[in-house]
């Protein structure tokens, strides 16, 4: 048998520095394994999708000291339902979206805290900046005012020996540090042990805390 997803949690809490968080990783998860998790003491939870998180977070409206993190990809269309519903936003790959966020934040009085996603392997199959250009654009990023820039976001390319990815963990920090950026949302449930090795802030655990997800729903759901 696996370890109960608590038992999971606390054995991985007790590791952590006090900078470093767990985020639980809930898409497609039922609001039960949500609360469960809660009841010990979780309270960072991280959806990919617009439309299935705002019923989750509509169905635990009591649970008001949940924060929400969105990690999934955004369409530019799908902006106008963020409000004020995410803590934090993980997912910002281009300036055109950061743009629109920031525009939107605005016209409801609310700063964005976001992370800045880099896609440091270069796969053309993934979003994100590519150093040069983030860096290119960070004036411009910066100047927005309607989102606040806490970190960078990763996700490297999904290999079978974790060690492989520690290079892009390295850089990432090492890019947030030219910037005076101090957030890393790194590593997953197979290689999170090296991302808080090389200074991840946040680890983002799905498998590891649910278990498997049906993945077949997962097939079917287009993108949010």
């Amino acid at each position: 048998m696996g370890i109960p997803a608590p038992t999971a949690r606390s054995l991985i809490s007790q590791k952590l520095s006090s900078k470093q968080k767990i985020l639980a990783v809930s898409k497609l998860q039922p609001t039960e394994k949500i609360i469960s998790l809660y009841n010990e003491g979780q309270r960072d939870f991280g959806e990919n999708y617009i439309q299935e998180a705002l019923e989750k977070i509509e169905l635990l409206k009591d649970f008001s000291n949940i924060q929400w993190h969105l990690i999934g990809p955004i369409q530019k269309n799908k902006v106008k339902f963020l409000k004020k519903h995410f803590t934090y936003i993980h997912s910002i790959d281009s300036f055109a979206l950061a743009e629109k966020i920031s525009a939107a934040a605005l016209s409801i009085q609310h700063i964005q805290k976001v992370f800045i996603q880099l896609n440091l392997s270069e796969e053309p199959t993934k979003s994100g900046f590519l150093k040069e250009d983030f860096e290119s654009e960070w004036t411009r990023l910066q100047a927005l005012s309607g989102i606040q820039i806490v970190g960078l976001m990763t996700m490297p390319p999904l290999e079978n020996e974790p060690e492989k990815n520690r290079a892009f963990f390295k850089e990432l920090k090492y890019i947030g540090s030219k910037f005076d950026l101090h957030e890393y949302s790194m590593g997953t449930s197979h290689d999170y042990q090296i991302a808080l090795q090389e200074g991840a802030t946040w680890i983002r655990l799905g498998t590891t805390l649910f278990g498997e997800r049906e993945s077949q729903k997962d097939q079917k759901r287009g993108p949010s």
